[in-house]
Protein backbone atom coordinates (compact mmCIF):
# COMPACT_ATOMS: atom_id res chain seq x y z
CA UNK A 1 0.00 0.00 0.00
CA UNK A 2 2.61 2.53 0.80
CA UNK A 3 4.35 1.90 -2.07
CA UNK A 4 1.94 3.46 -4.22
CA UNK A 5 1.44 7.05 -2.83
CA UNK A 6 4.18 9.58 -2.31
CA UNK A 7 4.01 10.76 1.39
CA UNK A 8 3.29 14.55 2.45
CA UNK A 9 7.43 16.58 2.82
CA UNK A 10 8.00 17.67 6.23
CA UNK A 11 7.84 21.17 5.72
CA UNK A 12 4.14 20.58 4.44
CA UNK A 13 2.76 17.94 6.61
CA UNK A 14 0.15 18.28 9.83
CA UNK A 15 0.17 15.30 11.79
CA UNK A 16 -2.73 15.36 13.47
CA UNK A 17 -4.58 12.47 13.19
CA UNK A 18 -4.36 10.04 15.76
CA UNK A 19 -3.45 6.34 15.94
CA UNK A 20 -7.59 5.02 16.63
CA UNK A 21 -8.55 7.65 13.52
CA UNK A 22 -5.78 6.00 11.25
CA UNK A 23 -7.18 2.74 11.91
CA UNK A 24 -10.77 3.44 11.56
CA UNK A 25 -10.34 4.92 8.56
CA UNK A 26 -8.00 2.43 7.04
CA UNK A 27 -10.33 -0.35 8.61
CA UNK A 28 -7.06 -1.54 9.84
CA UNK A 29 -5.22 -3.17 13.01
CA UNK A 30 -2.36 -1.87 14.86
CA UNK A 31 -0.23 -4.57 13.17
CA UNK A 32 -0.83 -2.81 9.56
CA UNK A 33 -0.42 0.14 10.98
CA UNK A 34 3.06 -0.93 12.56
CA UNK A 35 3.82 -2.02 9.17
CA UNK A 36 3.20 1.03 7.24
CA UNK A 37 5.48 3.00 9.50
CA UNK A 38 8.29 0.68 8.58
CA UNK A 39 7.17 1.10 5.09
CA UNK A 40 8.14 5.20 6.10
CA UNK A 41 4.19 6.50 6.88
CA UNK A 42 5.42 9.55 8.52
CA UNK A 43 4.45 10.32 11.76
CA UNK A 44 4.89 12.10 15.38
CA UNK A 45 4.83 10.55 18.77
CA UNK A 46 2.71 12.95 21.12
CA UNK A 47 1.89 11.64 24.50
CA UNK A 48 2.71 8.11 23.50
CA UNK A 49 0.24 8.10 20.75
CA UNK A 50 0.64 8.24 17.11
CA UNK A 51 -0.27 10.86 15.13
CA UNK A 52 -0.64 11.01 10.85
CA UNK A 53 -0.80 13.24 8.10
CA UNK A 54 -4.95 13.15 6.80
CA UNK A 55 -3.29 13.56 3.40
CA UNK A 56 -0.95 10.55 3.78
CA UNK A 57 -4.23 8.84 5.05
CA UNK A 58 -6.41 9.18 2.42
CA UNK A 59 -4.01 8.44 0.08
CA UNK A 60 -2.92 5.25 1.32
CA UNK A 61 -6.67 4.62 1.67
CA UNK A 62 -7.50 5.67 -2.04
CA UNK A 63 -4.25 3.57 -3.43
CA UNK A 64 -5.17 0.25 -1.29
CA UNK A 65 -7.18 -1.82 -3.52
CA UNK A 66 -8.75 -3.19 -0.70
CA UNK A 67 -12.30 -1.66 -1.80
CA UNK A 68 -13.09 -1.37 1.79
CA UNK A 69 -11.32 1.78 2.94
CA UNK A 70 -12.95 4.58 4.08
CA UNK A 71 -11.54 6.89 1.13
CA UNK A 72 -12.59 4.47 -1.37
CA UNK A 73 -15.78 4.36 -0.50
CA UNK A 74 -16.17 7.37 -0.24
CA UNK A 75 -14.58 8.69 -3.41
CA UNK A 76 -16.66 5.61 -5.49
CA UNK A 77 -19.77 7.40 -3.40
CA UNK A 78 -19.44 10.95 -4.72
CA UNK A 79 -17.83 9.72 -8.75
CA UNK A 80 -20.89 7.75 -8.74
CA UNK A 81 -22.51 10.32 -11.23
CA UNK A 82 -19.73 10.02 -13.48
CA UNK A 83 -20.90 7.28 -15.22
CA UNK A 84 -24.00 8.16 -16.00
CA UNK A 85 -25.37 10.07 -18.89
CA UNK A 86 -24.27 13.69 -18.55
CA UNK A 87 -27.22 15.44 -19.50
CA UNK A 88 -28.09 15.97 -16.48
CA UNK A 89 -25.13 18.06 -15.24
CA UNK A 90 -25.84 20.14 -18.19
CA UNK A 91 -29.28 21.34 -17.20
CA UNK A 92 -29.94 24.33 -14.57
CA UNK A 93 -28.54 24.20 -10.99
CA UNK A 94 -29.58 26.12 -8.05
CA UNK A 95 -27.03 25.64 -5.00
CA UNK A 96 -27.82 27.88 -1.41
CA UNK A 97 -24.65 28.94 -0.92
CA UNK A 98 -23.21 30.26 2.24
CA UNK A 99 -19.61 30.83 3.64
CA UNK A 100 -18.20 31.60 6.98
CA UNK A 101 -14.77 33.68 7.36
CA UNK A 102 -12.80 33.33 10.42
CA UNK A 103 -10.04 35.10 11.36
CA UNK A 104 -8.33 33.11 14.16
CA UNK A 105 -6.06 36.01 15.92
CA UNK A 106 -7.63 39.23 14.92
CA UNK A 107 -6.02 42.13 15.02
CA UNK A 108 -9.46 44.33 15.17
CA UNK A 109 -12.00 45.99 13.18
CA UNK A 110 -11.07 45.93 9.24
CA UNK A 111 -12.20 45.29 5.92
CA UNK A 112 -12.83 41.90 4.46
CA UNK A 113 -12.01 40.40 1.09
CA UNK A 114 -13.90 37.05 -0.13
CA UNK A 115 -13.49 35.76 -3.28
CA UNK A 116 -17.30 35.54 -4.53
CA UNK A 117 -18.61 33.24 -6.94
CA UNK A 118 -18.16 34.07 -10.70
CA UNK A 119 -20.84 32.07 -12.43
CA UNK A 120 -22.19 34.57 -14.55
CA UNK A 121 -19.76 34.03 -17.35
CA UNK A 122 -20.29 30.28 -17.73
CA UNK A 123 -24.38 31.14 -17.78
CA UNK A 124 -25.32 31.16 -14.34
CA UNK A 125 -26.84 34.00 -11.97
CA UNK A 126 -26.15 34.92 -8.45
CA UNK A 127 -28.73 36.10 -6.21
CA UNK A 128 -27.83 37.73 -2.96
CA UNK A 129 -24.14 37.62 -2.52
CA UNK A 130 -23.49 41.56 -0.75
CA UNK A 131 -20.53 42.60 -0.34
CA UNK A 132 -18.72 42.07 3.30
CA UNK A 133 -18.64 45.00 5.52
CA UNK A 134 -15.83 45.71 7.30
CA UNK A 135 -15.71 43.71 10.90
CA UNK A 136 -13.93 41.89 13.33
CA UNK A 137 -13.16 37.80 13.77
CA UNK A 138 -16.03 36.87 11.53
CA UNK A 139 -18.08 37.49 8.38
CA UNK A 140 -20.83 35.40 6.54
CA UNK A 141 -21.97 35.76 2.75
CA UNK A 142 -24.84 34.13 1.09
CA UNK A 143 -26.23 33.07 -2.02
CA UNK A 144 -28.18 31.39 -4.33
CA UNK A 145 -26.57 30.41 -7.27
CA UNK A 146 -27.58 28.95 -10.54
CA UNK A 147 -25.07 27.04 -12.33
CA UNK A 148 -25.60 25.12 -16.24
CA UNK A 149 -23.55 23.44 -18.32
CA UNK A 150 -22.58 23.68 -21.66
CA UNK A 151 -20.94 21.50 -24.40
CA UNK A 152 -18.09 23.49 -25.45
CA UNK A 153 -15.00 21.19 -26.60
CA UNK A 154 -12.10 22.25 -27.21
CA UNK A 155 -11.59 22.75 -30.69
CA UNK A 156 -8.12 23.71 -31.29
CA UNK A 157 -5.48 20.58 -31.82
CA UNK A 158 -2.81 21.69 -30.32
CA UNK A 159 -4.71 22.57 -26.86
CA UNK A 160 -6.08 18.85 -26.96
CA UNK A 161 -2.97 17.52 -27.88
CA UNK A 162 -1.39 19.53 -24.74
CA UNK A 163 -4.59 18.23 -22.73
CA UNK A 164 -4.33 14.60 -23.64
CA UNK A 165 -0.27 14.73 -23.28
CA UNK A 166 -0.60 15.83 -19.52
CA UNK A 167 -3.14 12.60 -18.71
CA UNK A 168 -1.11 10.21 -20.60
CA UNK A 169 1.44 11.30 -18.63
CA UNK A 170 0.74 8.84 -15.29
CA UNK A 171 0.95 11.48 -12.70
CA UNK A 172 -0.87 10.20 -9.52
CA UNK A 173 -3.90 11.81 -8.46
CA UNK A 174 -3.66 12.56 -4.40
CA UNK A 175 -5.01 14.27 -1.72
CA UNK A 176 -2.25 17.26 -1.15
CA UNK A 177 -2.52 20.83 1.15
CA UNK A 178 -3.47 23.59 -0.73
CA UNK A 179 -0.40 25.32 0.57
CA UNK A 180 2.09 22.39 -1.07
CA UNK A 181 -0.35 22.23 -4.20
CA UNK A 182 0.88 25.88 -4.97
CA UNK A 183 4.25 24.56 -5.30
CA UNK A 184 2.88 22.49 -8.24
CA UNK A 185 6.79 21.97 -9.63
CA UNK A 186 7.12 19.57 -6.72
CA UNK A 187 3.99 18.23 -6.83
CA UNK A 188 4.74 16.77 -10.41
CA UNK A 189 8.45 16.20 -9.39
CA UNK A 190 6.94 13.64 -6.95
CA UNK A 191 4.94 12.06 -9.40
CA UNK A 192 1.60 13.45 -8.54
CA UNK A 193 -1.06 15.86 -9.12
CA UNK A 194 -4.09 17.94 -7.40
CA UNK A 195 -6.83 19.76 -8.67
CA UNK A 196 -4.34 23.07 -8.13
CA UNK A 197 -1.34 21.86 -9.10
CA UNK A 198 -2.83 20.79 -12.55
CA UNK A 199 -4.41 23.57 -13.37
CA UNK A 200 -1.30 25.47 -12.36
CA UNK A 201 1.03 24.12 -14.52
CA UNK A 202 -1.74 22.78 -17.66
CA UNK A 203 -2.24 26.45 -17.86
CA UNK A 204 1.88 27.89 -18.39
CA UNK A 205 1.60 24.82 -20.98
CA UNK A 206 -1.19 26.58 -22.50
CA UNK A 207 0.19 30.19 -22.33
CA UNK A 208 3.49 28.77 -23.24
CA UNK A 209 1.80 27.99 -26.53
CA UNK A 210 0.11 31.06 -27.09
CA UNK A 211 -3.32 30.48 -25.64
CA UNK A 212 -4.32 33.21 -22.87
CA UNK A 213 -5.14 31.10 -19.52
CA UNK A 214 -5.57 31.38 -15.92
CA UNK A 215 -5.67 28.14 -13.15
CA UNK A 216 -9.36 29.77 -11.45
CA UNK A 217 -10.72 28.25 -8.34
CA UNK A 218 -14.13 27.56 -7.49
CA UNK A 219 -15.90 24.70 -5.53
CA UNK A 220 -17.47 21.44 -6.48
CA UNK A 221 -20.83 20.84 -5.35
CA UNK A 222 -23.41 18.35 -4.31
CA UNK A 223 -21.16 16.60 -1.94
CA UNK A 224 -22.24 14.99 1.19
CA UNK A 225 -25.32 16.81 1.23
CA UNK A 226 -22.74 20.04 1.65
CA UNK A 227 -21.17 18.59 4.49
CA UNK A 228 -17.89 17.78 2.79
CA UNK A 229 -15.90 20.98 1.59
CA UNK A 230 -14.72 20.68 -1.62
CA UNK A 231 -12.34 24.00 -3.29
CA UNK A 232 -11.57 23.41 -6.48
CA UNK A 233 -9.60 24.34 -9.39
CA UNK A 234 -9.49 24.59 -13.21
CA UNK A 235 -8.32 25.67 -16.00
CA UNK A 236 -9.89 28.48 -18.40
CA UNK A 237 -8.05 28.75 -21.51
CA UNK A 238 -9.41 31.43 -25.01
CA UNK A 239 -9.61 28.50 -27.35
CA UNK A 240 -9.12 29.33 -31.39
CA UNK A 241 -12.76 29.90 -31.59
CA UNK A 242 -12.68 32.94 -29.38
CA UNK A 243 -14.46 31.44 -26.87
CA UNK A 244 -13.24 30.78 -23.23
CA UNK A 245 -13.37 26.83 -22.22
CA UNK A 246 -12.80 25.32 -18.91
CA UNK A 247 -10.46 22.47 -18.53
CA UNK A 248 -11.11 20.41 -15.54
CA UNK A 249 -7.87 18.42 -15.68
CA UNK A 250 -8.34 16.80 -12.28
CA UNK A 251 -11.38 15.84 -12.22
CA UNK A 252 -11.12 13.88 -15.89
CA UNK A 253 -8.01 12.22 -14.30
CA UNK A 254 -9.59 11.13 -11.43
CA UNK A 255 -12.87 9.78 -12.80
CA UNK A 256 -10.82 8.09 -15.44
CA UNK A 257 -8.87 6.50 -12.38
CA UNK A 258 -12.35 5.40 -10.58
CA UNK A 259 -14.18 3.92 -13.21
CA UNK A 260 -13.48 2.74 -16.86
CA UNK A 261 -17.48 3.75 -17.89
CA UNK A 262 -16.81 7.72 -17.31
CA UNK A 263 -15.55 8.55 -21.03
CA UNK A 264 -18.24 11.32 -21.21
CA UNK A 265 -17.69 12.82 -18.21
CA UNK A 266 -14.33 12.62 -19.00
CA UNK A 267 -15.03 14.88 -22.44
CA UNK A 268 -17.08 16.86 -20.82
CA UNK A 269 -14.30 18.11 -18.55
CA UNK A 270 -11.86 19.10 -21.32
CA UNK A 271 -13.79 22.57 -22.61
CA UNK A 272 -17.09 22.61 -21.10
CA UNK A 273 -19.20 23.40 -18.51
CA UNK A 274 -21.36 21.34 -15.86
CA UNK A 275 -23.03 22.38 -13.19
CA UNK A 276 -21.18 20.73 -10.19
CA UNK A 277 -18.75 23.41 -10.17
CA UNK A 278 -19.17 27.21 -9.13
CA UNK A 279 -16.15 29.25 -10.39
CA UNK A 280 -15.17 31.86 -8.15
CA UNK A 281 -12.94 35.11 -8.83
CA UNK A 282 -9.69 33.43 -7.11
CA UNK A 283 -6.87 32.34 -9.16
CA UNK A 284 -5.42 29.32 -9.06
CA UNK A 285 -3.19 29.33 -6.00
CA UNK A 286 -4.75 32.41 -4.05
CA UNK A 287 -7.26 32.46 -0.82
CA UNK A 288 -11.02 32.63 -1.71
CA UNK A 289 -10.86 35.20 1.65
CA UNK A 290 -8.70 37.87 3.34
CA UNK A 291 -9.30 40.28 6.73
CA UNK A 292 -6.95 43.01 6.60
CA UNK A 293 -6.01 43.37 10.14
CA UNK A 294 -2.87 42.95 9.92
CA UNK A 295 -3.02 39.60 11.65
CA UNK A 296 -0.16 37.03 10.56
CA UNK A 297 -2.86 34.30 10.78
CA UNK A 298 -4.46 33.36 7.24
CA UNK A 299 -8.22 33.63 7.56
CA UNK A 300 -9.98 30.65 7.36
CA UNK A 301 -12.50 29.91 4.41
CA UNK A 302 -15.89 27.08 5.21
CA UNK A 303 -18.48 26.41 2.65
CA UNK A 304 -21.60 24.82 3.05
CA UNK A 305 -23.44 24.16 -0.97
CA UNK A 306 -26.75 22.44 -0.35
CA UNK A 307 -28.82 22.31 -3.24
CA UNK A 308 -31.59 24.90 -3.55
CA UNK A 309 -35.27 23.48 -2.59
Amino acid sequence: MADSIEFVPAEYSDKTVPETVARELLRCGPAEIDRLVEASLPFEERAGVRHFDMNDLYNLGMYSQTSHTQPELTFRMLFRFAGRPVEPLLRPKSWDFRVRLECPECEGHAPWHFEAPDVVRFGGTVVGGAALEPGSKTAEYAATITTRGARTPLVSPELRTLTRDYLDAGYRWQMIPVAMQADYQLVHEMGSTSCIAASLLLAERFREAGYPAEAKRGWFCGVLGGALDLPHACVEVEDEDGVLKSVDIAKAQLAARLSPDTRDFQELCLGSTYNKVIQSTASGNASFGRHACGSPVPAQVRADIRPAR
